[in-house]
């Protein structure tokens, strides 16, 4: 139970930094922070009772793999962003 509270926990903390942080890198740890709860979650629905199912075991190992090359794009084209333009944040269009 406390693993599924945490998870749900994890997925709107991250959902609510994805939605209202406007620098990049708080967006990319937010997305990451909300992977994570996803895996706990997905990790707790898969344990039902004594019987353990090996099949989400290996797609939670897979996304974890997946989401820390997300990850690694991510921060790199943040990076290339910020050499290009000066600014690592999502500029707001000025008022016309």
């Amino acid at each position: 139970m406390i693993f599924a509270v945490t998870g749900s926990a994890l997925v709107a903390l991250g959902l609510f930094g994805v939605v209202t942080q406007a620098a990049l890198l708080r967006k990319i740890l937010a997305f990451n922070l909300l992977g994570g709860g996803v895996f706990l979650l997905f990790g707790v629905v898969a344990r039902r009772g004594a019987v353990v199912d090996p099949v989400p075991q290996a797609l939670v190992i897979t996304g974890l793999v997946v989401a820390f090359a997300a990850t690694a794009l991510a921060l790199v084209l943040v990076l290339r962003m910020f050499q290009i333009t000066g600014a690592a944040t999502i500029a707001e269009d000025p008022p016309a």
